[in-house]
């Protein structure tokens, strides 16, 4: 499990500032408390390229993946707004 986290922070890192920031924070943070399930979701999300996952956070346009779009609302939206970011 420690290798997969450890692979899954290193996709946190991104050119995108504003996404790098909020993935690399949230990963520090976060990571160790979600399960199987989320944290292969998560991984997922990592998938996307910076601008898609920028319009869904800072724009709401879809993402066309509901599984994807409820994670993110959840953790990352929810994350930055608490001060988190």
């Amino acid at each position: 499990m420690n290798d997969e986290i450890n692979r899954i922070n290193w996709k946190c890192r991104r050119g995108m500032r504003e996404i790098d920031l909020l993935l690399r924070e949230f990963s520090s943070t976060s990571i160790k408390k979600l399960n199987s399930n989320d944290l292969s979701v998560f991984d997922e999300i990592l998938n996307y390229d910076d601008q898609k996952l920028y319009d869904f956070i800072f724009k709401n346009e879809s993402l066309g993946n509901k599984e994807h779009e409820d994670f993110i609302n959840k953790n990352l939206k929810t994350f930055s707004k608490q001060g988190n970011f």
